[in-house]
């Protein structure tokens, strides 16, 4: 017997995380890996259609990434499409992304990626994601970067 939930509404929560920023150059230098921390907010919609569930999430993360001085902001919106097991949701998620690098420099990108969420009450969710975030061409410097992330989450659900 399947235990049923519906996910359908509006939620809110917070992030922690950890994570790998891919430098590769344009200019034949040697590619970068720098290891990074993550932490940041999540607010979406959730539909459950049945056995399947889709949504749409907007998020704040600020990177922290080791060798720079600066923080990075993370800004995404995307679309989430997932499986409704009951009380678990196993989902994809893609969407536009948005890194402001401070003295680095500002870009656009995407992001896409996988994830799944426990609901542990009627209210409160948990949840573990993996992402990455693409920039390419980074600020017209000719570099890709290629933000890893893998994060804990918890959300209240309204």
């Amino acid at each position: 017997v399947v235990m049923t939930n519906d996910w359908s509404g509006f939620y809110a929560g917070a992030q922690v995380g950890f994570g790998q920023l891919e430098t590769e150059f344009g200019d034949d230098s040697a590619d970068s890996d720098e290891d990074l921390t993550a932490y940041g907010v999540q607010a979406g919609y959730l539909y459950d259609l049945g056995k399947f569930v889709v949504g749409a999430e907007a998020a704040y993360a600020q990177l922290d990434v080791d060798g720079l001085d600066d923080k990075a902001d993370v800004l995404r919106a995307g679309v989430i499409a997932g499986y409704d097991a009951g009380r678990f949701l196993p989902y994809l998620t893609a969407g536009y992304a948005n890194v402001d690098a401070n003295a680095a420099g500002e870009d656009d990108g995407y992001y896409y990626g996988a994830g799944v969420d426990y609901a542990v009450t009627s209210k409160v969710r948990v949840g573990v994601e993996y992402l990455e975030h693409k920039f390419d061409n980074f600020d017209d410097s000719g570099n890709d970067l290629t933000a890893k992330t893998t994060s804990l989450k918890v959300s209240y659900v309204f």
